[in-house]
């Protein structure tokens, strides 16, 4: 399983939501072999649910099931401390991460509760997110609590 391919994945579901005027941030689940079951991306903006991040939203696709111990979270950007929770709770073991520099969500919680995080710094997500910061501040403050 390549987490570059998950991610590459995650990354064309962050352009849906930049398409839609959301966020460009995306995410993706996937079982070990790499198959993804569940995707999604910030649906924040475009349903006026202040808690549609994409990792919650890719979660909420996945429906119900017994397996989420097996599954992968690949998000385009490090996930807040909702997406976080939302993680833990269903306890998915390994989170993959886009890129961390212009967010740095609650990482150290995953640490804490033994979540494998591996962050690909990938300069396409860096690059998307830092353009949309600086073209849409107040979306992106709305969207991390400021």
């Amino acid at each position: 399983m390549d987490p570059r391919l998950l991610l590459r994945e995650a990354l064309a579901e962050a352009k849906l939501g930049l398409k839609e005027g959301g966020l460009p941030i995306g995410s993706v689940l996937a079982d070990a072999s790499g198959r993804i079951v569940a995707r999604g991306h910030n649906l924040r903006v475009q349903t006026g649910d202040p808690t549609a991040h994409a990792e919650v939203v890719s979660i909420r696709n996945a429906g119900r099931r017994r397996d989420w111990p097996q599954l992968i979270l690949v998000s385009t950007l490090s996930p807040c401390i909702m997406c976080t929770g939302t993680s833990l709770l269903f306890r998915i073991p390994r989170v993959v991460i886009g890129e961390n520099r212009n967010f740095l969500g609650a990482e150290e919680l995953f640490a804490q509760n033994g979540i494998g995080v591996t962050v690909l710094d990938d300069p396409e997500c860096v690059a998307l997110m830092r353009a949309f910061i600086a073209q849409h501040p107040d979306l992106w403050n709305e969207d991390v609590g400021k």
